[in-house]
């Protein structure tokens, strides 16, 4: 099967905001301070145009891992059709987050950490850095942010 041709910047920009808006699901990865080997689960998301949201256990290696470091790095969607986002976290208590991003991540990913007995944190990741790519005739030119700001214009 041959691959559709290789998009332009501008494409992928949008594919890759579509994908944000859209898919429900990521591979977290995030390792510990002092060389602590790398941990990767799969989280659900919300995508609020800026940041994305995510929700774990505070006690558990991710959340231990996020707060020790404020960065993660996040891949979603098939190996063909990747992107990768690399971030900055900040941890936000279940009460101070506010109600209608409670209520939305909830509505969209089908689950509510306010409701479970078990601490969870709230988790905002600030984009540094996002790479999509389809094939390796995508590989030159996957960067489309780095230091947080697009490289592509809409």
């Amino acid at each position: 099967m041959t691959p559709p041709p290789a998009r332009p910047a501008r494409q992928r920009k949008l594919d890759t905001l579509h994908r944000l808006e859209h898919d429900v699901d990521a591979w977290v990865a995030t390792a510990g301070d002092r060389g602590a080997a790398p941990y990767l689960v799969p989280l659900s998301f919300l995508w609020d145009g800026a940041t994305l949201l995510v929700a774990t256990p505070a006690a558990s290696t991710t959340g231990r891992n996020l707060l020790a470091t404020g960065r993660a790095r996040i891949g979603i969607g098939p190996t063909r059709d990747v992107v990768l986002v690399e971030g900055t976290v900040v941890a936000v208590p279940p009460a101070e987050l506010p109600e209608e991003d409670a209520e939305v991540f909830a509505g969209k990913t089908g689950f509510d950490p306010r409701r479970l007995a078990t601490p969870y944190l709230y988790f905002r990741i600030l984009p540094q850095r996002v790479q999509a790519w389809r094939e390796a005739d995508e590989l030159e030119g996957r960067e489309l942010m780095r230091d947080g700001r697009w490289l592509v214009a809409d």
